[in-house]
């Protein structure tokens, strides 16, 4: 029905290094926006309609997070979620200057 692309085994590597590189700087964003909002992780399950299991699962990296789970979480906190695609270069040289 589909195709599928098959990954070596090292680049199969690389892709699970940068979604979990990609998944802590996430919730790194999150967690920074929480405390500056002076909320709690019970404040944005309420707000989120969420449980508050969920948040620190997601918070300590035990879950990856759904593309409506952000948008929620962000809503909670009167935040928006931005996702860009940038060169490697530039990702590279803006992890290096962090």
């Amino acid at each position: 029905m589909g195709d599928y692309v098959v990954f070596s085994e090292e680049t199969a590597v690389i892709v699970e290094r940068e979604q979990k590189k990609l998944r802590q700087e996430i919730a790194r964003q999150y967690v920074d926006c929480r405390k500056r909002k002076k909320m709690t992780q019970a404040d944005v399950a309420a707000a989120a309609g969420m449980k508050r299991p969920g948040i620190t699962r997601f918070e300590t990296g035990r879950y990856n997070p759904t593309v409506d789970m952000l948008v929620r979480l962000a809503e909670s906190m009167g935040m928006s979620v931005e996702i860009r695609l940038v060169e490697k270069a530039e990702a590279e040289k803006q992890e290096q200057n962090s």
